[in-house]
């Protein structure tokens, strides 16, 4: 069947990998849990030994799914392998490599105290330098937080969670574009780090690795595939603390590593391409809606929609920029579910009946039930219910409502920065629900819905392809 590529993402709620072949094809995929640790107030983070034992775990898992895969010969054909992630979350690693603190997820509340403690003018220029909103979701603020907590910054490197992963298998330390432009570090007129951030977290520029273009070869991941079909790594420290313990493996053999990038940008152009005149809607645990733009807009249209919690940063295409505009839609969804005891597939099809049974407006008189939540700087699901009736169907449907509300403000926003889109794209796992397809039509133009269950995978794995080429195409063009 040809040679064979790899796609990770590196997602807030797993973590997943997809084989295909160069054409596409998917041939194998697995998931694990994504290894959070909850903690008091809504602090969550992960340690890197935790991440790398849950990548093994993929690894391992991907290689036996792909063993019972018949048209496979087995692993040894996998040829190169791309990671893409979430964005903000990351690791603070030492000159030897190894990780000192732990990585906060891009929605845990610490750094808030230390983003209000900045310079007058850091969070006066904060918006129309970065492209982000300042708050504590950027990375400078959990880095603030480590430093106020007594970790010298000054001497380590930052890395963000798919290029952490990319080094601990055998690559280059690099930092990508997409990635390190959500941090907060980077202006994005220039490109560089900013130096009157780098100053008031007291670093320096070599804080960040060196910066690529997503897709950069990094190196190659060398392997040992046992007869079970568990992988582990054959060389190097890092590669060996991310694999596990080697195996006596039966096959060696090894794949072209890469960063990918940032998931949403990864799975926006999985296709090849994305118009500019097209939304791209990734709905997972967060819903993002995704512009791309060919040159930054300038500061004080970046002031403007950072102002409605609007990003204006770099894209996976090289020269190329995106508006990413967020709601916390799936994270809502997630509660209610929990709320009324589902937890597995079954329960979630049968509310997804309930909810396609009643009219769009609900069945309860305007009112009964407000939700609210959504916004890209809350995520905490609050409900205030006026009457009877309010079961999980009408609860599940309020909340769509919700987020539809919050999504056309963003759309409002946009539109005065650019002529409005004409067509939108939904992809994520809660595509998949009837309800949520339905809901997206209200406030979404020409909507289509992705037939792909793992569309930020699947952007990776096209991005792996890519290094098979002598001279590939850039991302974004048809292979």
């Amino acid at each position: 069947m040809g040679r064979l590529v790899a796609g990770i993402d590196l997602g807030s709620t797993g973590l997943k990998m997809l084989v295909t072949d160069e054409a596409g094809a998917e041939v194998a995929a697995a998931q694990v849990p994504t290894p959070w640790r909850a903690g008091p107030g809504g602090t969550t983070e992960m340690d890197a030994a935790a991440l790398l034992a849950a990548v093994h775990e993929l690894l391992t898992t991907t290689g036996s799914a792909l063993r019972a895969t018949a048209a496979s010969e087995g692993t040894e054909k996998i040829e190169a392998i791309a990671i893409a992630g979430m964005g903000e979350t990351g690791m603070l690693i030492d000159h030897r490599g190894i990780a000192v603190a732990p990585a906060f997820a891009w929605f845990d509340p610490r750094g808030a105290e230390q983003v209000a403690a900045f310079p007058a003018a850091i969070r006066d220029e904060f918006a129309g330098r970065t492209g982000l909103p300042l708050g504590a979701q950027v990375s400078v603020a959990k880095l603030a937080h480590l430093r106020d907590q007594g970790l010298r910054l000054d001497g380590l490197r930052w890395l963000n969670l798919p290029e952490f992963v990319a080094a601990a298998l055998g690559g280059r330390t690099v930092a990508e574009h997409s990635l390190t432009s959500r941090t907060g570090l980077i202006d994005q007129d220039t490109g560089r780090p900013w130096p009157a951030m780098l100053d008031a977290l007291g670093v320096g520029e070599d804080f960040l690795p060196p910066l690529v273009d997503a897709g950069t070869p990094l190196g190659t991941w060398k392997w040992a595939a046992a007869e079970s079909g568990a992988w582990a790594s054959s060389e190097g420290e890092r590669s060996a603390t991310a694999s596990g313990t080697p195996a006596n493996g039966t096959v060696t053999g090894g794949a072209l590593i890469t960063v990918a990038g940032h998931d949403h940008l990864v799975a926006a152009e999985a296709a090849g391409g994305l118009p500019a005149d097209h939304y791209h809607v990734s709905l997972g645990t967060a819903e993002v809606l995704l512009r791309v733009i060919d040159a930054p807009l300038g500061y004080d249209a970046r002031r403007r929609l950072a102002a409605h919690l609007i990003n204006e940063v770099r894209h996976v295409v090289p020269g190329k920029h995106v508006l990413v505009a967020g709601v916390k839609t799936g994270l809502l969804l997630r509660r209610v579910l929990h709320a009324a005891g589902i937890t597995e597939r079954a329960g979630r099809d049968a509310l997804d009946a309930a909810v396609m049974a009643l009219p769009y407006e609900g069945a309860l008189p305007a009112g009964s039930i407000e939700a609210s939540g959504a916004r890209n700087d809350d995520g905490v699901l609050k409900l205030t219910v006026r009457g009877d009736g309010a079961g999980p169907a009408e609860v599940f449907g309020a909340v769509l409502r919700h987020s539809n509300d919050e999504i056309a403000e963003l759309i409002r926003a946009m539109d005065r920065e650019l002529p409005p889109a004409i067509s939108a794209t939904l992809t994520g796992g809660w595509a998949g629900m009837a309800a949520v397809r339905r809901a997206r039509t209200h406030v979404l133009p020409a909507l289509s819905v992705s037939s792909r269950d793992q569309e930020t995978a699947y952007g990776a794995t096209r991005t792996a392809a890519r290094l098979l080429s002598g001279v590939p195409p850039k991302i974004g063009t048809p292979q």
